[in-house]
């Protein structure tokens, strides 16, 4: 047993460990291990043993067998979330037990660290539990926060504050636009990783034949094109996070490669010999619904059982309307510091039509229809009518299904609405007769952006890029006009 030295918030020495191992040469393993990082060890080689030493002394972590000859590590990790809840406990797994890992982790366990015992994988272990045990979860500085004071927000923040403390893979479930990146990221900055990379990638935006590469990493010469080293996302996240949005996307050619890298923790660049270790948390997310990608063979199961072994569902805007007035206020400001102009007044009518409409794209639709309102009100305030809401369910109705994309209902463009207000706008019956089509593979949004495009700067080119002047031929106002300029990059 190691001797104590000085007490420090953010260094291993002088802290205390439990060590619950039957077997001795493991115990002694630990005890010399932890004891040249300056930790005082205390060893149990049974359950009673270590119950009794619970009582006894406080300790800034445990680390504990899973088989034990008088019981089971799970009712260890159990008996500390119930009685010490602040104590960090790490499981000692046999190799090839991941599910019984699994069950640690869902019970309450910190990590886990597999036997034979990678000493270094252990250090960054015991480090990043005594820089957890150090601060309390709630009182760590972040850069990120949620808005809202609704009783569904109260509860999400009191989960996160939970999941920090872990370092169990999470999957975070919800509609697109609900913001279960900002929960993934606050997960991060209230943790012992906080202070390392939190590295976010969206699955479905990375070309398949690039995607190994872009994970791992590649080295020079492993393909065509390969003109350096590269490191992959693993690697720019060691030490911190990876979030794998949209995580359903993946294809399962590349979820066995994903699958491998979790339960080993180590990866292996294309073109490279040998696998490195790795330390990076993963939380996944996905609008889809990911149980039913497995029942339909889109989405591997064991890889399913990796990523969620705990679940967090981030609530739809329409289960908490009561907080859309505090979201509104913080994104005119924003809004208006971006503009450099003075946040214009929400008006109680146009409150209430926020309101009651149900936004199937969550937050970030209530941006794009501030952004647009914001844009287009006169006299600094924002009327029902600034703020184009197209036809949705009321708030409170029937809720998208789940795991698939809300059904969007995107307002009139302003685009086409100001075109057709214009002296030269076809007639009703000349639009109905089909004039205008849709080209074959372009979408009607791409389409409408390239029209939109032409118009502005056919006027812009007309009054030889006087911007008042082009705004007023246009019929919409100078700040609308700078609002779709950017829109466009015509700025």
């Amino acid at each position: 047993m190691s001797e104590k030295t000085s007490d420090s918030a953010t260094s291993p020495a002088g802290r205390r460990v439990l060590v619950v191992d039957d077997e001795p040469d493991i115990r002694e393993l630990l005890e010399i291990t932890l004891g040249r990082m300056g930790i005082e060890t205390f060893a149990a080689a049974d359950l009673t043993a270590a119950r009794a030493l619970l009582e006894q002394q406080a300790f800034d972590l445990c680390l504990t067998d899973l088989h034990l000859p008088d019981g089971n590590g799970v009712e260890l990790v159990e008996l500390i979330a119930e009685r010490h809840p602040h104590l960090p406990v790490a499981v000692i797994t046999a190799f090839g037990s991941m599910d019984v890992a699994i069950g640690a982790l869902k019970a309450g366990a910190f990590d886990f660290v597999q036997k034979p015992v990678d000493l270094e994988q252990l250090r960054t272990l015991v480090d990043s539990a005594l820089r957890l045990a150090a601060v309390d979860p709630e009182d760590r500085p972040t850069r990120t926060r949620l808005i809202g004071s609704s009783p569904a927000m109260d509860r999400l923040r009191g989960q996160i504050a939970k999941l920090s403390r872990s370092q169990a893979p999470i999957y975070l479930s919800g509609e697109s636009g609900s913001g279960k990146e900002v929960a993934a990221r606050l997960i991060h900055e209230q943790g012992p990783r906080g202070e390392a990379p939190f590295v976010a990638v969206n699955c479905g935006a990375i070309p398949g034949e690039l995607m190994e590469s872009e994970f791992f990493g590649h080295v020079k010469g492993s393909f065509t094109g390969a003109v350096s080293d590269k490191e992959g996302l693993f690697q720019a996240a060691e030490g911190g996070t990876l979030f794998l949005d949209e995580v359903a996307d993946l294809p399962l050619s590349m979820q066995v490669k994903l699958l491998r890298a979790i339960q080993e923790k180590a990866v292996r660049a294309v073109g490279a010999a040998q696998e490195r270790p790795t330390d990076v948390r993963i939380l996944s997310a996905t609008h889809k619904d990911l149980a039913r990608e497995v029942a339909e063979g889109r989405f591997r199961q064991d890889l399913f059982y990796r990523l969620n072994v705990i679940e967090l569902p981030i609530p739809a805007l329409r289960e908490r309307p009561g907080d859309i007035p505090e979201l509104a206020g913080q994104i005119l400001a924003r809004l208006s510091a971006d503009y450099g102009e003075s946040a214009p007044e929400i008006t109680p009518d146009a409150m209430a039509a926020l309101g009651g409409y149900a936004f199937p794209g969550n937050v970030r639709e209530l941006e794009n229809v501030l952004e647009r309102a914001f844009t287009l009100c006169e006299g600094g305030r924002i009327r029902a009518e600034d703020l184009q809401l197209g036809s949705a369910p009321p708030a409170g109705g029937a809720a998208a299904p789940a795991g698939d994309e809300p059904a969007r209902h995107p307002p009139e463009a302003p685009a086409a609405a100001a075109g057709a207000q214009g002296p030269e706008a076809p007639a009703a019956g000349e639009a109905a007769a089909g004039a205008v089509t849709l080209p074959p593979g372009e979408s009607l949004e791409s389409f409408l952006d390239k029209i939109e495009r032409q118009l502005i700067t056919d006027a812009l080119e007309a009054t030889r890029w006087n911007k008042t002047a082009a705004a007023k031929q246009l019929g919409i106002t100078f700040r609308a006009l700078r609002y779709r300029l950017k829109k466009l990059d015509l700025d």
